[in-house]
């Protein structure tokens, strides 16, 4: 969307094999540009930071980076410190000693297990139920102290389940849509009435790029704007849209997992004129043509 507004855009990445590369490149191949740069390095490496900022003069950092999953949080935590808060810390410091004044920064909706719904920004989120959220929390806070001490323009943008073509292969709506087509069955954590405020990524995107406007210090929720649907009425829908029935496999509820999500986005929609358009069966359907229209690579790609 960046480069379709004519700006110059740099994007980063380090490819690490959390899930699988070749879906990474597909993306990446997809910004062939001669506005766009793809850099394969790190956000925890800070010489790689600097030579980054000097690469060009920046008006913004959209640091969309991180370790995501909540389960894989729990196997390896130290990982998602490094990222997310230090890879975070990188990007400001090299930010303030180039006097780069904007930074958007990706956060989640994992934040608010355990808070009343529709879940509002103003609630504290200090009791998050995961490494993955607590690492979150911390950029948050470090990026508000950034803001503070050296007047960093800060948008946190809390997203809501995105999915989408193309989407992660650890999320719900990539691994049913291939283990329905598949035959395979669907491992369900939990009966699969717990329910989440699916938002589809083009409307995230033109959140976050809404969000580079100055504001001084604000955390705006990007969620779909409706009521929370279930994971049951997820496959019911993928079901209908490939023609195929589910097979269903019950695992444990996992306790870092939220049961409901729901977000409130009055903030995002009055300070931000933002407003999800892509509704749920819209959405599912982009997401079967793509994995329909890819194959046989799609059905091959490897699941976390």
């Amino acid at each position: 969307m960046l480069l379709d507004q004519g700006h110059h855009v740099v994007g980063v990445d380090n490819m690490n094999d959390y899930y699988d590369v070749s879906l990474k490149q597909h993306r990446v191949d997809q910004l062939a540009n001669d506005r766009f740069t793809f850099r394969a390095m790190d956000i925890e490496d800070e010489p790689d930071v600097e030579s980054l900022m000097d690469s060009a003069p920046f008006d913004a950092v959209l640091n969309l980076a991180a370790r995501a999953g909540v389960r894989y949080s729990m196997e390896n935590p130290r990982v998602y410190m490094t990222t997310n808060l230090m890879g975070t810390l990188n990007l400001l410091e090299s930010m303030r000693r180039r006097s780069i004044g904007k930074l958007v920064l990706a956060s989640t909706s994992s934040l608010y297990a355990g808070q009343p719904m529709p879940f509002d920004e103003t609630l504290s989120v200090n009791t998050p139920i995961s490494s993955y959220a607590a690492s979150k929390k911390a950029a948050e806070m470090l990026a508000h102290s950034h803001h503070h001490l050296y007047d960093v323009d800060v948008s946190v943008c809390r997203y809501f389940t995105v999915y989408g073509p193309a989407g992660r292969p650890d999320m719900c709506v990539f691994r049913f849509i291939h283990w329905i087509d598949q035959g395979e069955p669907i491992e369900l954590f939990g009966d699969g009435t717990q329910s989440r405020d699916f938002t589809y990524v083009d409307d995230i995107a033109r959140g976050t790029i809404a969000a580079i406007k100055p504001v001084g210090f604000e955390v705006f929720n990007l969620g779909g704007g409706n009521e929370p649907v279930s994971l049951l009425a997820i496959i019911e829908k993928l079901e209908t849209l490939l023609g195929k029935k589910a097979k269903l496999t019950h695992r444990t509820f996992h306790k870092a997992d939220i049961t409901t999500t729901q977000a409130n986005i009055a903030k995002a929609q009055k300070q931000l004129g933002w407003q999800p358009t892509v509704g749920l069966d819209e959405g599912l359907a982009a997401c079967v043509d793509w994995y329909q229209s890819n194959k046989p690579w799609s059905a091959a790609i490897r699941l976390p």
